[in-house]
């Protein structure tokens, strides 16, 4: 099976590699080649991950990955001109040709199983910590666990609001870090659905977002903290 990957460079030091038709299935890296050639273990390991989410995975069959590199991106930061600048502003991340393409039935019901499954490994790590695990400080790190639950939720939202989505205002985005995660996914497993063929993109911030690309981001986005987590509680 052949994988479509972009690259995108500088994610906070490293590089990341997407599989563009798998949201959830990316990898890390020191620099771009070593996150390609860690693609084909990633996918294994993301195949792993679904089949431990459910009987019926629909990537159990899929053998013999070949990664081609099809984009690069280099994240860059801007100002509030929309300016280039070294450090201090808002970090322009990747926008791939793929991120045009419109989302199918299919897609969508698959991307909804993947937000479930991630959703149930986040609560799986967090959910019954006692209260001085959630909010017990680590560090050099900007946030307790529950602060990393809250942020996640945020980021949803914020996904939402690229594309004028979010249905609810910033200001009343519950406090409470489960609960703003309870109301914000309720809302993006309600707008998923409505946006198969939908042609839409914007650009707000200096950067582009389509629903393609605000679903990649979620799931990735879900599973990267899951792991976050699990680095603190080793801690």
């Amino acid at each position: 099976m052949q994988l479509l990957v972009g690259l995108e460079n500088n994610v906070e030091g490293r590089s990341l590699a997407w599989a563009l038709d798998h949201p959830g299935c990316f990898v890390y890296g020191i620099d771009g080649p070593e996150a390609l050639a860690d693609v084909p273990a990633a996918f294994s390991r993301y195949q792993a991950w679904i089949a431990a989410h459910t009987p019926d995975s629909w990537l159990a069959e899929v053998k013999d990955i070949d990664a081609q590199l099809s984009e690069v991106w280099d994240v860059y930061t801007i100002d509030k001109e929309y300016r280039r600048v070294a450090e201090g502003g808002y970090d322009v991340n990747a926008w791939f040709s793929t991120d045009w393409w419109l989302l199918t039935r299919q897609e969508i019901e698959l991307g909804l199983k993947l937000l479930e499954f991630s959703r149930q490994d986040l609560l799986a790590v967090s959910r019954d910590l006692p209260d001085e695990v959630l909010d017990r400080k680590y560090p050099g790190e900007r946030w307790s666990i529950r602060g990393v639950v809250g942020h996640v939720g945020g980021a949803e939202w914020w996904y939402l609001d690229r594309l004028d989505l979010a249905g609810i205002a910033s200001d009343d985005v519950p406090d409470e870090a489960f609960e703003r995660l309870d109301v914000v996914r309720r809302r993006f497993v309600e707008v998923l659905p409505q946006l198969e063929g939908v042609e839409l993109a914007r650009g707000k911030w200096g950067e582009w977002w389509s629903p393609r690309k605000m679903l990649r981001r979620a799931v990735w986005h879900e599973l990267d903290h899951v792991e976050h987590i699990r680095k603190l509680l080793r801690l």
